[in-house]
């Protein structure tokens, strides 16, 4: 399997892409970030969120897209913002006829890294054993991104998730 992660926003879009070997253990396919200049205009940056992640999707050809699901604390403007950095994400994969996959940090944190409280760097060192790395993927969304990844692998070889016909 071939999975998709991402970590919405607007300013920073994490993207993990991960697969399974023929022995069942992951490997680190590619890894990164989309950025949008915060002197644009909000029509624009979700633009580039819509480009870059077509691209992507055209040179990995993911099986499956995982997105985590929003949780807000008390900024508002920021929850907004996020949403609709999320929601350019969700009608890209959408139109590229992906299963859609999406989780609640609790579940990403448990199946990564078997504790649903689980805090910023245990999560990052999962991600970096889980994928037998060298080092912590950087940056932090990249990194949980690719935990978001693993989790749609985890939870998708027990659950069948079917593909939209969005077209």
């Amino acid at each position: 399997m071939l999975a998709l992660g991402i970590d919405p926003g607007t300013a920073s879009v994490g993207y993990g892409v991960v697969s399974t070997r023929s022995d069942g253990s992951l490997q680190l396919v590619d890894y990164g970030v989309i950025t949008t200049p915060s002197s644009e205009a909000m029509p624009k940056r979700l633009l580039i969120i819509h480009d870059r992640l077509t691209a992507l999707i055209e040179q990995h050809h993911p099986e499956i897209a995982a997105v985590e699901k929003l949780f807000f604390g008390k900024n508002v403007t920021t929850a907004i913002t996020v949403a609709q950095g999320r929601g350019a994400i969700l009608i890209t994969l959408a139109r590229a006829n992906l299963p859609i996959a999406e989780y609640e940090p609790s579940i990403i944190k448990q199946t990564v890294s078997g504790y649903g409280s689980a805090k910023k760097p245990q999560m990052q060192e999962m991600v970096r054993l889980l994928l037998g790395l060298e080092e912590i993927p950087k940056p932090d969304d990249a990194a949980d991104a690719l935990a978001i990844a693993i989790t749609a692998i985890q939870i998708g070889s027990y659950t069948s998730l079917e593909s939209e016909d969005y077209s």
